[in-house]
C-alpha cells in the first residue's frame, strides 16, 4: 500500500458530480445540434473509420484506459501472444526489456509470426497481424487449439496505440524486419539476413498523444510476469530494465510446480492448517483444469482465478463451479463424519471459504470473457467442467487425509459460528445506533452538511487535539471524530469482536457504509476520510492501524480514493512578528536560513542611526516566540552565532494536541494551505502479505521485516 501525495482544496470536483454536469452539456449540445443542423444531415455526416483509426480514436474500448493501467495493458496483449506460443508447446522462453526513450521489447522463441502471403489481404501475414483488425491464428484452424486471444486485436492495437513499432521474426532460415508509425507501415516486410533460430521480437514505444504518462512501472511487470510463469509449468521468462544503462536490472522466473508453487508463494508468512496442498490437474469435455489450495488460521479468503493463463479478477463459471464444488464437498463430508447434526444448516460458500488460499486455472478452446480486458470468464461448460473435477478429486483428498481434513472441517464450522455471532452484533450496532439518533456516535462532531462530495471525516488522536479540531474545522464541511488511544488490531480480530469495541464502532457508524455483508459503498457520508494523528512512534501505530481497518474491512473506499493521511507541520519557526512552518528537517534548514538571511541585525539597525526606541521594539517582538512556547536558547536561537545576526526560535511539534485550534486549521485543516497523502492500493497481492506480517500473529516473519528494513528508517523517533 502506498500513500501518493497530493495537495488539495475544497475546489475540488467530485468525479461523480463533474461527470453529470459533462453528461448535462452533450445533451444540451445533442438537442442544438439537432434543432439547428437536422435538416442538413445526410450520408455526408456518417464517418466510416478504417483500418486502425477506431483504436485510436476510442482507445478505452480495447485496453480499458490511456492511464498507467492501459499503458501496462500494451505490454500484456504482446506478452499473452508469447505465453500462447508457450502454451502451444513452441516457446521456452520470453524475454521482456524496458529500454530508454520508454521503449519496450518482448521477444519469444516459437515459432514466429508467419510472414508468406495471405490469401485475402495479399500482403504479408505479419504485415495483416499488424495492421488489421480482428485477424489472428485463433480464430479456428491449426493455429491454436488454446490461447489467451480470442479478439485477434491485441498486437494491431499496441501497434495502433504506439508512435512506432518494430516487429523481427526469425524462421525459415531468414530474418524478416517491417516497422511502422502509428501503426501506418514504413514499408513492406522485407528479410535481411539469414538465420537459424526462430521467434517473434516486438519492440514498440507508446505515443504520448494517446497516454497521459509514459513511465513504466518494473513492480507491475514483474508481478504480470510471476503470475505468467507460474501458471506455464517450464518456461523461463526474463526481465530487463535497462532504462538507467549505469544500473541495469535483471529478474528472472522458472516454476516446475505451476499453481501449487504459485499457492505455496502466496500462502508465504501464514499459519497453515493442512500442509498437504490439494492440487489436481485433469483434463475434462476437452478443457485443462489446474487447481491448488489450503488453509490458513485467518479470517479471510485470497482466490485467484486464471482462464487461459489471462487473469480473471471478477471470476466466472470456472470460479463458480469451484465454489459450488468446496461447499458440497466439506457439507458432504461434516454430516457423514458427524460433525453437522441433523437439525443444523448447511455451511454456506462464506463459512467454507474463509482462511483459503486458491489458484484456478483453466484452459480451453473457446474462452467467451466479457470485454477486451477480459475480467470474467463467462462459458457455461466451464462451470461444469470445474465443479465436477474440484468434487471428485477432493473428496478423496479428504477420505486420504483424514487428520487435516478434521482440522479443515472445525474452522470452517468455527467461521459458521462466528458468521452468525458477527451478523449478530452487526444488527445490534445497527440497531442500537438508530435508536440512538441517526446511527452517529456521540463523540462525533457532525459537519452541518448534509452532500458526501464536499464532506470530510478527520479521525484524530486524543481528545486534546480532538478539543483544537473541533474548535478550529470548518463546521459546514468538517466532521472530527477523536479516538481514545489505539484501536483494536483487526489483523487478528474476527468481525462480532471487533464490533465489541467502542473505538471501531464508533468509526463504522460514522462512516456510514455498515460492515461486512450489509456494507453499501452508497451510503458513505464523507468523501475525504482523513486519518490524523501525532507524528510520533504512537501516531504512526495508531495510523497503521486505522489503515488495517480500512484495508481489511473497507477496502472499496480506499479504491474510490476516500482516504487520506494528513500531514501536520514538524515545526514553528518564528522570527520576530514572523512566523513559519515547516513539514521535514531540509525545509527547516531553508525556512531558518531564509527568516535569518531576510531581517537585518539590531547592530545594523544601530549602525544606521536607529533610536533607541526602535532597538528596543526589536528587542520586545524578538522575545515573542517564547511567549508562544518556543524554544529561546535551543535549536537555532542565537547563542554562539559569530554573525550578529538573531537566528529564529523553533519549536518542534511532536503532537497535535500542542497545537491551538487556530494553528491547527492553518496548518492542517486549511484546504487553501494543508497537505494532504491520499491511499491507494498500487499492488493489492502484496498490501495483503505486507499486513499479515506486520500485524498478524506469526512473530518471525515480523521480525524478519525489521531486521531487513532497519537500515532504511530515517528520523526515527523513540
Amino acid at each position: 500500500m502506498e500513500a501518493n501525495e497530493k495537495p488539495t482544496n475544497m475546489a475540488e470536483k467530485d468525479p461523480k458530480k463533474a461527470s453529470k454536469a459533462e453528461d448535462k452539456q452533450v445533451k444540451k449540445n445533442d438537442t442544438l445540434s439537432n434543432t439547428k443542423g437536422s435538416a442538413t444531415y445526410s450520408a455526408k455526416d456518417i464517418f466510416v473509420l478504417e483500418g486502425l483509426e477506431p483504436v485510436r480514436k476510442r482507445p478505452g474500448m480495447y485496453i480499458g484506459s490511456t492511464g498507467t493501467s492501459g499503458l501496462h495493458h500494451l505490454i500484456w496483449e504482446i506478452v499473452d501472444n508469447a505465453i500462447d506460443e508457450a502454451m502451444a508447446g513452441y516457446a521456452k522462453n520470453i524475454t521482456v526489456e524496458l529500454l530508454p526513450d520508454d521503449a519496450v521489447a518482448v521477444r519469444d522463441d516459437g515459432r514466429g509470426m508467419p510472414v508468406d502471403i495471405h490469401p485475402q489481404t495479399k500482403k504479408s501475414a505479419l504485415e495483416t497481424i499488424m495492421t488489421t483488425l480482428h485477424a489472428g491464428g485463433k480464430f479456428g484452424g491449426a493455429g491454436y487449439k488454446v490461447s489467451g486471444g480470442l479478439h485477434g486485436v491485441g498486437a494491431s492495437v499496441v501497434n495502433a496505440l504506439s508512435q512506432w513499432t518494430k516487429v523481427e521474426v526469425e524462421r525459415d532460415g531468414g530474418m524478416f524486419v517491417q516497422e511502422y508509425k502509428r501503426g501506418i507501415p514504413e514499408y513492406k516486410v522485407k528479410k535481411v539476413g539469414a538465420s537459424k533460430r526462430h521467434g517473434t521480437k516486438v519492440s514498440f514505444i507508446p505515443d504520448a498523444q494517446i497516454f497521459s504518462e509514459l513511465e513504466f512501472s518494473d513492480r507491475t511487470i514483474l508481478e504480470r510476469l510471476r503470475q505468467q510463469a507460474y501458471l506455464t509449468k517450464g518456461i523461463r521468462i526474463n526481465f530487463y530494465d535497462r532504462r538507467r544503462a549505469e544500473a541495469p536490472f535483471f529478474y528472472g522466473f522458472y516454476f516446475e510446480g505451476g499453481v501449487l508453487s504459485f499457492v505455496k508463494f502466496l500462502a508465504q508468512g501464514k499459519n497453515k492448517l493442512n500442509e498437504d496442498i490439494f492440487y489436481v490437474e485433469k483434463e475434462m469435455e476437452h478443457m485443462d483444469i489446474e487447481c491448488a489450495f489450503l488453509y490458513v488460521d485467518d479470517t479471510r479468503v485470497t482466490e485467484m482465478s486464471f482462464a487461459n493463463n489471462i487473469h480473471t479478477p471478477e471470476g466466472g463459471m470456472h470460479l463458480t463451479g469451484f465454489r459450488s464444488a468446496l461447499t458440497r464437498s466439506l457439507n458432504n463430508y461434516a454430516r457423514a463424519e458427524g460433525w453437522l447434526k441433523e437439525k443444523e444448516e448447511n455451511l454456506t460458500s462464506d463459512d467454507v471459504r474463509e482462511g483459503l488460499v486458491v489458484v484456478l486455472s483453466v484452459k480451453l478452446r473457446d474462452p467467451q470473457f466479457e470485454g477486451q480486458t477480459k475480467a470474467k470468464l463467462g462459458n457455461p461448460e466451464a462451470r461444469t467442467a470445474t465443479e465436477a473435477v474440484i468434487n471428485e478429486a477432493f473428496k478423496d483428498f479428504l477420505e486420504k487425509h483424514p487428520q487435516e481434513a478434521k482440522a479443515v472441517i472445525q474452522k470452517v464450522i468455527l467461521s459458521a459460528k462466528a458468521r452468525l455471532a458477527a451478523k449478530a452484533a452487526r444488527e445490534t450496532v445497527l440497531r442500537k445506533g438508530a435508536f440512538e439518533g441517526l446511527t452517529l456516535p456521540g463523540k462525533l462532531a457532525d459537519c452541518t452538511s448534509k452532500s458526501a462530495a464536499e464532506s470530510e471525516l478527520f479521525i484524530v488522536e486524543g481528545d486534546s487535539a480532538g478539543g483544537s479540531a473541533k474548535q478550529g474545522r470548518n463546521r459546514h464541511t468538517q466532521a472530527i471524530l477523536p479516538l481514545k488511544g489505539k484501536i483494536l488490531n483487526v489483523e487478528r480480530a474476527r468481525l462480532d469482536k471487533m464490533l465489541a469495541n467502542n473505538e471501531v464502532r464508533s468509526l463504522v457508524v460514522a462512516i456510514g457504509t455498515a460492515i461486512g455483508e450489509e456494507f453499501n459503498m452508497e451510503k458513505l457520508r464523507y468523501h475525504k476520510i482523513v486519518i490524523m494523528t501525532d507524528a510520533d512512534v504512537d501516531g504512526a501505530h495508531i495510523r497503521t492501524l486505522l489503515l488495517t481497518l480500512f484495508y481489511r474491512y473497507f477496502k472499496e473506499v480506499i479504491e474510490q480514493g476516500y482516504v487520506y493521511i494528513a500531514q501536520p507541520p514538524l515545526y514553528r519557526i518564528q522570527l520576530g512578528k514572523t512566523i513559519r512552518y515547516a513539514f521535514s528537517d531540509e525545509e527547516k534548514e531553508k525556512v531558518s536560513a531564509e527568516l535569518a538571511n531576510a531581517q537585518p541585525t539590531k547592530a545594523a539597525k544601530a549602525g544606521k542611526g536607529a533610536k533607541a526606541k526602535d532597538a528596543a521594539e526589536e528587542e520586545e517582538a524578538a522575545q515573542e516566540g517564547d511567549e508562544d512556547g518556543s524554544v529561546g536558547a535551543g535549536e537555532g536561537s542565537a547563542e554562539g552565532k559569530s554573525d550578529g545576526k538573531r537566528q529564529p526560535n523553533i519549536q518542534r511539534y511532536k503532537g497535535l494536541g500542542e497545537m491551538n485550534p487556530e494553528q491547527l486549521w492553518e496548518t492542517t485543516m486549511n484546504p487553501e494551505n494543508r497537505v494532504l497523502k491520499r491511499v491507494m492500493i498500487q499492488d493489492a497481492e502484496k498490501a495483503d502479505h505486507l499486513f499479515t506480517v506486520l500485524m498478524g500473529d506469526s512473530v518471525e516473519p515480523r521480525k524478519n521485516f525489521i531486521q531487513a528494513h532497519a537500515a532504511t528508517v530515517q528520523n526515527l523517533d523513540v
